[in-house]
């Protein structure tokens, strides 16, 4: 049996039957983080006492009948409800390859979870999965001195100097998230970050409020004047903690604001018996400064991956061609690794 569930209490109640998930799987994450042309579903297949569910957003490829799908930002793909999952998923591929034609989904693109079980046998033969880079994580079942080994020195002494002019303490007040975004949104603008990284106000206050994940907004103030210089939010499902969203003020770079902050995480969650503290990779999870920063607090990486399926070729190659013939070839060198390439936006001068 397959079927899409689009019912938050359906989506709710589903979530509770799989051995491990992760906040990115919720109905709640989805919501907050779909676009206006983009509707959040769940595929539901159920074989043999197995249960597997895959969420996606469902979008319209516009100028045409068709859709296609795609996972939201941060790690997903599919969950199961054995621990041992034993089953051959030939049915499967069947089930859902019908389903998605008759839906006149094209193609499918999801980014799978690091620390989630058994994604890759449930998508075995079923388009491409491959790896563009890795995540890096915090061991958190280790003894905190041994996690902090890893550190490279020079953090160590940022972390050092930073304790002492600077506390880490909890944002829970609509004062404290609104000192964080503003924090946040500014250093977006510095970084010249995507426009997609602008959430608006209520993804922010919807995210604290939320009760089907935990989250925690930690901020760095000067000891002395009690000045706001950094802040993180931080999201605990199951027996994960990630690294979401975070900023700092630049005229205090010196002081070294989000590495206290996560050293200060670090601490809590493991004390609070969490598995894996994933700070995740860097921009597109390609190896730059970014994943360089996080490469200074562990030496524990994994592959982050991607799932790409062509569901229904002929449409693919058809839709493809006619965005060729849109933007001149401009973009298409031959070597562009961009998909669904039918969405390739012509490149910036």
């Amino acid at each position: 049996m397959i079927e899409i569930v689009t019912e938050r209490n359906e989506w709710n109640d589903l979530m509770k039957m799989v051995d491990h998930c992760d906040f990115y799987h919720t109905y709640h994450y989805h919501y907050l983080s779909k676009n206006e042309d983009e509707t959040p579903i769940l595929i539901h297949y159920e074989e043999d006492g197995a249960s597997i569910i895959i969420p996606l957003m469902l979008r319209d490829i516009e100028g045409t009948c068709y859709k296609d799908v795609t996972s939201v930002y941060g790690y997903a793909g599919p969950l199961c409800s054995t621990k041992s999952l034993n089953f051959e998923n030939t049915t499967f591929k069947i089930e859902l390859q019908k389903l998605f034609i008759e839906q006149k989904i094209v193609s499918v693109f999801s980014r799978l979870h690091p620390y989630i079980d058994h994604q890759e046998e449930i998508l075995a033969n079923i388009g491409d999965i491959s790896s563009p880079g890795e995540v890096v994580y915090i061991d958190l079942t280790l003894p905190l001195d041994i996690q902090r080994q890893q550190y490279s020195s020079r953090l160590k002494t940022y972390i050092n100097k930073s304790r002492k002019v600077c506390s880490v303490r909890k944002g829970t007040s609509e004062e404290d998230i609104r000192t964080f975004m503003d924090i946040y949104y500014e250093n977006m603008r510095r970084v010249n970050a995507d426009e997609s990284y602008f959430f608006n106000d209520r993804y922010f206050y919807q995210l604290m409020l939320s009760s089907f994940f935990k989250t925690e907004l930690l901020l760095c103030v000067i000891d002395e004047t009690q000045e706001v210089i950094g802040g993180a939010m931080f999201i605990k499902t199951d027996e994960i903690v990630q690294y979401h969203l975070s900023g700092y003020k630049e005229e205090y770079v010196n002081l070294n604001a989000i590495k206290l902050i996560i050293d200060t995480m670090r601490i809590d969650a493991t004390e609070e018996n969490y598995k894996f503290f994933n700070l995740g990779g860097g921009k597109g999870v390609k190896s730059d400064s970014l994943f360089a920063f996080k490469s200074t607090f562990s030496k524990n990486h994994r592959p982050a991956k991607f799932w790409k399926w062509i569901v229904n070729p002929k449409v693919y190659k058809d839709l493809v061609k006619k965005r060729e013939e849109q933007l001149c070839d401009s973009t298409n060198d031959g070597e562009s690794n961009f998909f669904p390439a039918y969405r390739q936006m012509p490149k910036s001068n």
